[in-house]
C-alpha cells in the first residue's frame, strides 16, 4: 500500500467520479433503450424508475419540469427509449440517468398517450351512447368554438348561412393548436353552457398532423364536452382523423363542412317538403269540397226541401196509420179480456153455493152465524136461520134426530 498517494474522503471520491462522467460527451447526451420497472411518481412531481434489459438495470430520475411535458403515462413493463445524461448522485455514490425525454417503443408518444386516454375515458363511460344528447331539429343559436382565423370557421358560416339562415351564429374564438389551446377550448364550451348562449355547439378545426390536432385529444376538452348540457358536434380534421373529442361528442362530423350540414336542415329541402304538404292539403280540401257539392246536389233533389208541406202530409198519414193500428190493437185486447171474463164468471157461477140453493137446498147457520154442518151440533130449543135461494127464515129446533149411518146424495 502506497501511503504517498492522496487520501480522499467519500464525498471527494464521488465528486471526482461525477466530474469524470460529466466531462464525457457520450454520457452527457445518451440514449438508452430498455423496459420500465418500478415506476413511481412522488408528491414532488419527480418520476423515479429503473430501466432494465435481460442482464442489467439502470436507475433513472425525471424531474417534474421534464415530466410535465410527457404526453403519455409511463407504466412499468413498457418498452421505452430514454434520453438524458449519466452522472453520479454524490450523496449515494450511485450513478443514474437524469432523463429529459422518454419515448415509447413501437409508436410515438402521442399515439401512446391517445390510446391510454381513450381507454381510460371509455372505461369511465364517457363514450357511452346512453349519454349522447339529440341535436335540435331547428337550432335557433349555434356557437362555433374554433379559431376565428382558420378556413374551417368560414366554411361552416358559409354553409350554415346557405342551408338555414334563420339560425344565429356566435363564434367563440379560441386557439386550436399549441399548449394553450385545450384550456381555451374547454373554457369556451363551459362559457356557452353557463350563459346559455346557444342551443347547439360546434367545435373543431381543419386538418393537420396529429400534433396539430392534439388539442382535441386533451382530457380537459373531452370532459368539458361530456359535461356540456348543450349538444356538441365535434368536427376535427378530415375523414380519417378521429380524436378523443369525436368519441365524447354527441355527434361526430367528418369535417367542419360536414358539421354544418349535420347541424341544420337544408332550407330548400324544407321548402320542398312544405310544398308537398301544401299540395296534399290542397288536394284533400278539393276532394272534401267536391264531396260537399255532391251531398248538396243530392239534397236539392229531395222532396222535403222542394215541398216542405208534403213531408208534413206524409207524417200525418203515418200518424193516422199508427193511430188506426193502436185502435185495432185496443179492440183486440178488450175483446180477448171480455171473453176471458165471461169464462171466469161462468166458472165462478158453477161453483157458487146459490146455484146449489136453486136446486131446493137450504143452508143452516146458528145464532152466531156459524154454518151448521151436522144435526149433532144442535139441541132442542136452539135458534137457526135457514138460507134459501130467495130469502131466509128464522127457526127454533123442536127435536133433533141423529141418523145412525152416513148418507150420501
Amino acid at each position: 500500500m502506497n501511503m504517498d498517494r492522496p487520501v480522499l474522503s467519500v464525498t471527494e471520491l464521488n465528486e471526482r467520479i461525477k466530474g469524470l462522467l460529466d466531462r464525457d460527451p457520450l454520457l452527457s447526451e445518451v440514449c438508452v433503450r430498455g423496459e420500465l420497472s418500478n415506476y413511481k411518481i412522488y408528491p414532488s412531481g419527480h418520476h423515479y424508475f429503473t430501466l432494465k434489459d435481460s442482464e442489467s438495470s439502470l436507475r433513472c430520475v425525471m424531474f417534474r419540469t421534464q415530466a410535465s411535458k410527457l404526453r403519455f403515462r409511463p407504466e412499468s413493463g413498457m418498452g421505452v427509449t430514454a434520453y438524458g445524461r449519466v452522472t453520479v448522485y454524490p450523496r449515494d455514490g450511485a450513478y443514474q440517468l437524469y432523463c429529459t425525454q422518454l419515448m415509447p417503443e413501437g409508436m410515438g408518444d402521442l399515439q401512446v398517450a391517445y390510446e391510454q386516454l381513450k381507454a381510460r375515458l371509455e372505461a369511465e363511460g364517457l363514450f357511452d351512447p346512453a349519454h349522447k344528447k339529440p341535436l335540435p331539429l331547428f337550432p335557433q343559436k349555434i356557437a362555433i368554438v374554433t379559431s376565428s382565423a382558420g378556413a374551417a370557421v368560414h366554411d361552416m358560416m358559409r354553409i350554415l348561412g346557405r342551408r338555414w339562415p334563420m339560425s344565429k351564429l356566435l363564434v367563440l374564438p379560441v386557439r386550436v393548436q399549441g399548449a394553450e389551446a385545450p384550456a381555451e377550448i374547454a373554457g369556451a364550451i363551459r362559457y356557452a353552457n353557463e350563459f346559455k348562449v346557444a342551443d347547439l355547439i360546434i367545435t373543431g378545426r381543419g386538418g393537420g398532423s396529429i400534433e396539430d390536432l392534439w388539442a382535441f385529444n386533451d382530457e380537459r376538452v373531452a370532459r368539458a364536452i361530456f359535461a356540456s348540457e348543450i349538444p356538441v358536434i365535434s368536427a376535427v380534421g378530415h375523414e380519417p382523423d378521429v380524436t378523443i373529442s369525436d368519441y365524447v361528442a354527441d355527434r361526430r362530423a367528418s369535417t367542419p363542412s360536414n358539421a354544418a350540414e349535420i347541424a341544420v336542415p337544408d332550407q330548400n329541402e324544407i321548402r320542398e317538403v312544405l310544398a308537398g304538404y301544401a299540395l296534399r292539403a290542397d288536394q284533400s280540401e278539393r276532394k272534401r269540397l267536391e264531396a260537399l257539392r255532391e251531398r248538396l246536389r243530392a239534397l236539392e233533389d229531395k222532396r222535403v226541401l222542394n215541398d216542405p208541406s208534403a213531408a208534413l202530409e206524409m207524417r200525418r198519414q203515418d200518424l193516422d196509420h199508427r193511430l188506426q193500428r193502436l185502435l185495432s190493437a185496443e179492440e183486440r185486447i178488450v175483446s180477448a179480456r171480455r171473453q176471458s171474463f165471461v169464462r171466469l164468471a161462468a166458472s165462478l157461477d158453477a161453483m157458487s153455493p146459490l146455484r146449489v140453493l136453486r136446486r131446493g137446498y137450504a143452508v143452516a147457520t146458528d145464532d152466531r152465524g156459524a154454518l151448521v154442518r151436522s144435526a149433532a151440533a144442535l139441541s132442542a130449543g136452539d135458534r137457526v136461520k135457514l138460507r134459501f135461494t130467495d130469502g131466509a127464515a128464522d127457526c127454533r129446533v123442536e127435536t133433533v134426530e141423529n141418523d145412525t149411518e152416513e148418507r150420501y146424495v
